[in-house]
């Protein structure tokens, strides 16, 4: 047994000693000092088993299939009678199919994958084949994105993330996102890549004009610039769709997946890039390296991911779900003025408040009543609502009730809000 061999408070005393203090203080501070024990489907239990919360967070789209899935579950166990995580430096079986099936999956002629343990490498991966192809320095992502907190990941990113850790490498700079026009005038020669979240989600789900990434790949392919795509949150489903991008019928030059690529129990993460871009890696075969990156075993994972999210009806369901959350929505708009609306693909849901500090304070009611869902880190008054895709109806009129609950909460103590400390979450 691995839950449960010691008490809660034990667990939170060591984790404060050993790991980070100042979370476990935060997390005391908004009553939320919850450690997951049993894990199953929507479900998280509290390690003292006094507590469950419906998990709406999903790690960003890590649970999009839910705790401890179990075709996955069983595929991972039975692939650890016959494989490791394999060599990265020599050629895999596991990682080739892997790479089949994604080609098969992945927007317009998008050939060929380099595996990763984590979307912030993926995305380190995708700048650097960028700036090694072109041989240009600029990259250009937009303002309120978020990709990851590893090197060109996090230079690409927020000044309230990236500052803390000294100067940035030189090149990177941002537009305001939906604003093509804005872009037009950025990119240049320099303009190895431009980079964005299909959906940015720590912005608060935000989606842009029709015209927008129509508008970016002419301007891309006017520069010979590549376009990233970073689907790490919003593909492998989420919205409806096998990619969000598939929306705009645009095809990128690089998509970024990841989160839910792992199954939740095997990390993994992909750059897929089309043919032009493998000239690079053909010269350059070994230029890229990583220990973990396309463990076999995970490449066994996430070919039991896609056989489940490809099933007939899968994407439907996706669909249906959003549609009873969307019905929700409106009727909950109908009653209570400090909702001030909400932004939706699928069960990609941004749901919006008047004020700044009622997400944080929404956070916290919600756990309260038996639902994990968070802020969006650089749009507070949004909530970020996302759902394992396996959600079921019971489970979302759960998901709306306590947020009926919550809203009449923070309606009657409107003084809550002065309490609310000041956090960051992604």
């Amino acid at each position: 047994m691995f839950i449960g061999q010691k008490p809660k408070q034990q667990i939170l005393e060591d984790y404060s000693r050993y790991v980070n203090p100042g979370r476990v203080s935060v997390f005391k501070q908004m009553g939320l000092d919850f450690v997951p024990g049993r894990r199953e489907g929507v479900w998280l239990w509290d390690i003292d088993g006094r507590r469950k919360l419906l998990n709406c967070r999903c790690s960003g789209g890590v649970f999009n299939l839910g705790h401890r899935p179990p075709l996955l579950v069983k595929a991972l166990k039975t692939a650890l009678d016959e494989i490791d995580i394999g060599d990265h430096m020599l050629l895999d079986e596991m990682r080739a199919e892997l790479g089949r099936r994604l080609a098969q999956l992945t927007p317009g002629d998008i050939q060929y994958s380099t595996f990763s343990p984590g979307g912030a490498e993926a995305i380190d991966v995708a700048i650097k084949l960028a700036r090694g192809y072109t041989q240009r320095p600029g990259v250009i992502s937009v303002k309120g994105g978020y990709h990851g907190h590893t090197g060109f990941a996090l230079a690409t990113g927020e000044d309230s993330f990236r500052n803390k850790f000294g100067p940035m490498p030189p090149g990177f700079s941002k537009v305001p996102f939906g604003d093509a026009e804005a872009l037009a005038a950025a990119v240049n020669k320099e303009t190895a890549a431009v980079i964005v979240e299909t959906i940015p989600a720590t912005s608060g789900m935000l989606f842009p004009p029709d015209d927008y990434y129509p508008r970016v790949r002419q301007i891309c392919d006017a520069w010979h610039t590549q376009f990233i795509v970073d689907e790490v949150q919003s593909g492998l489903g989420r919205t409806g769709r096998m990619w969000a991008i598939e929306e705009w019928d645009v095809v990128p030059d690089i998509l970024v997946s990841g989160k839910g690529l792992s199954g939740a129990l095997y990390p993994m993460s992909a750059t897929c890039h089309r043919p032009h871009l493998d000239a690079f890696f053909q010269a350059n075969p070994f230029i890229h390296l990583s220990s973990f990156g396309g463990a076999a075993l995970g490449c066994v994972t996430a070919l039991a991911m896609l056989d489940q999210i490809t099933e007939p009806g899968f994407m439907e369901h996706v669909q249906a779900m959003g549609n009873r959350f969307e019905d929700g929505f409106a009727e909950l708009r109908s009653r209570y003025e400090i909702v001030a609306g909400w932004r939706q693909r699928g069960l990609m849901i941004g749901f919006e408040l008047v004020d700044a500090r009622m997400g944080p304070a929404m956070s916290i009611a919600l756990a309260q009543n038996g639902v994990l869902a968070v802020f969006a880190n650089h749009r507070p008054s949004t909530i970020q609502i996302m759902p394992p895709l396996i959600i079921q109806p019971g489970e979302v009129d759960f998901v709306l009730e306590a947020l009926d609950r919550s809203l009449d909460f923070l309606t009657a103590h409107p003084g809550m809000l002065e309490l609310i400390p000041d956090v960051g979450v992604v």
